[in-house]
């Protein structure tokens, strides 16, 4: 496809991809996926480069997650397809050796904060927005999102954010240590390259090293994920799955029950 869903950019030892989709709220489709995908690995294998920073288009949103009205298409056969994407690209993001800071403006929901949380360090404007609506749409987390997210900011907090489906300010994200720091929004850019600049001056093999060995647990959860993805599979055919990816695409509350 002629159409590019990534815009990538390495100045002076900093890669920064973009999900350029600000129409549709940076929601991503299978060729964002890829993209993506490619982006990482490219920024990983540039030794020009240090530190990757991922961001969203415009000032809406940093992601929504998975475009719904693709995922409202999936059957069993895609879904398994899509779940191989979706493998490949945490292992882009959490493999790439270089420090990954995710910039955050606008909303970062579902899937989109999953892609947060694969990041290695997150700073949001303070106007930014956190959520997991998962539960009102039919669907789950499992996308390393009930994995990290618990073992970020702990399993009741977890639990109160993926069930409850309720939004949290970019401060009170920051104090749960949901990300590493909200900062005014004008402050946004500066910060971030602030911190990009102090990473750099750090040793890349310890760097890289230390990553490793911080993501073991994380790891660990790997053959858990692929066990949920086979569950999810199972939705994409269920009532409820499709009523709640309806209901949300012609903007009225789901019934569930």
């Amino acid at each position: 496809m002629s159409e590019t869903d990534v815009l990538y950019e390495a100045v002076d030892g900093v890669a920064t991809i973009t999900i350029d989709r600000p129409a549709v709220h940076n929601a991503f489709r299978e060729q964002t996926m890829h993209e993506l995908i490619a982006a990482f690995d490219r920024a990983d294998a540039d030794r020009a480069v240090g530190v990757v920073v991922l961001t969203g288009s415009g000032e809406r949103a940093f992601s929504t997650g998975g475009d719904v009205a693709m995922e409202d298409a999936f059957d069993t056969d895609e879904g398994h397809r899509i779940a191989r994407v979706l493998m490949r690209l945490a292992e882009a993001i959490r493999g790439c050796g270089k420090p990954v800071i995710a910039k955050i403006r606008g909303w970062c929901v579902g899937g989109g904060n999953e892609l947060n949380l694969l990041c290695d360090l997150a700073i949001a404007a303070e106007s930014a927005r956190f959520a997991h609506t998962d539960s009102r749409l039919g669907n789950a987390p499992i996308w390393y999102g009930t994995q990290l997210l618990a073992q970020i900011v702990g399993e009741r907090r977890a639990k109160e954010i993926v069930l409850l489906g309720e939004p949290c300010s970019a401060t009170d994200a920051a104090a749960l240590g949901w990300i590493n720091r909200a900062v005014p929004d004008a402050e946004l850019d500066s910060v971030v390259a602030e911190w990009c600049k102090k990473l750099l001056g750090h040793s890349p093999q310890a760097m890289r090293l230390s990553k490793v060995s911080l993501n073991a647990e994380g790891d660990a959860a790997l053959p858990g994920i692929r066990h949920a993805f086979e569950a999810l599979h199972h939705i994409y055919a269920t009532a409820e799955f499709h009523e709640g990816t309806q209901a949300f695409l012609e903007r009225r509350a789901p019934r569930f029950r």
